[in-house]
C-alpha cells in the first residue's frame, strides 16, 4: 500500500524535455502575441504564411495557449512526480487538437503553411508521447 517506488532516471529526462519543448511553445506564443508580425517574419515566415496567420480567429490562439502552457505544467508536474501530469498532458493535447482542426480542416492551412505544416503532426505526436509516458508512469506509481 504504502510501497516507495525509486524513481527511474528516464523520467528527469523527459521530464526535462517536455519542459524545454513546451518552454519553447510558451515562448513563441508570447512573442507571436507580443510582437506579432517582428517575430513571425525573425522565424522565416513568408507574407502570405503571415497574413493566414493573422487571420486566424481568437479562439484559435486561446486553444494555443492552452496547448503550450498546458505542456508546460504538464512537464513540471512529471518532474515533480504528481499524476496530476496525464490529466494535464491530456488538456494540453486537446488544445493541439482543436488547433489543428483549424488549420488542416476549417482553413487552407495546409496550403498557406507550405512546406511548414508537418511540424504540426509532430507537434501532436510529441503530445501523445508525453500522455503516454506520464500515464505508464503512474501506473507504475512512480507518479504520486
Amino acid at each position: 500500500m504504502g510501497e516507495r517506488v525509486r524513481t527511474p532516471w528516464h523520467i528527469w529526462v523527459v521530464g526535462v524535455v517536455a519542459v524545454l519543448w513546451n518552454g519553447f511553445g510558451c515562448f513563441d506564443y508570447t512573442m507571436t502575441q507580443t510582437q506579432g508580425h517582428a517575430w513571425l517574419t525573425s522565424m522565416g515566415m513568408t507574407e502570405p504564411q503571415i497574413t493566414w496567420f493573422d487571420a486566424m480567429p481568437a479562439w484559435t490562439h486561446a486553444v494555443w495557449a492552452i496547448g503550450v502552457w498546458g505542456g508546460l505544467l504538464g512537464g513540471l508536474l512529471l518532474l515533480l512526480r504528481r499524476k496530476w501530469a496525464t490529466p494535464v498532458f491530456v488538456v494540453s493535447f486537446l488544445g493541439w487538437a482543436a488547433g489543428a482542426v483549424y488549420a488542416f480542416v476549417l482553413s487552407n492551412g495546409m496550403e498557406a503553411m507550405g512546406p511548414m505544416w508537418p511540424m504540426q503532426i509532430v507537434i501532436g505526436g510529441a503530445c501523445l508521447f508525453f500522455i503516454w509516458y506520464a500515464w505508464t508512469m503512474a501506473r507504475k506509481r512512480v507518479l504520486r
